[in-house]
């Protein structure tokens, strides 16, 4: 029988399933995120409801404890998306950049044209 702790994850990740395949339907999420959130969502939930199956894996991997795997995972997983974050601001950074220079540029265009008429 699932412990409150089981049930209360269960719902919370089927929740955030939910909004995985809502963004999905209405275009705000690729494909591949899709797949990648949803994969993520639905490991946690089997992590949730079977909780030995951390252990199982911790033993072929060498690790002492199931929990220690999952926080091991947990922590490069995260460390990847901020870095995917990071890269992707700074993209967003030197396009803004970019933009500027040439309203700036243009702005400047009609002004000398305007002095020189």
């Amino acid at each position: 029988m699932p412990t409150i702790t089981q049930l209360f994850l269960t719902v919370f990740l089927l929740f955030a399933a939910s909004r995985v395949v809502l963004r999905f339907r209405s275009g705000e999420l690729s494909l591949f995120g899709f797949l990648f959130w949803s994969g993520i969502f639905g490991l946690a939930a089997i992590i949730v409801l079977f909780p030995g199956l951390t252990s199982s894996i911790a033993i072929a991997l060498g690790i002492g404890r199931g929990a220690d795997v999952v926080v091991y995972l947990s922590v490069t997983l995260l460390f990847y998306l901020v870095f995917r974050l990071y890269i992707f601001i700074e993209d967003l950074r030197h396009d803004i950049t970019e933009i500027v220079k040439k309203i700036a540029l243009k702005d400047m265009d009609k002004k000398n044209d305007k002095k020189s008429s």
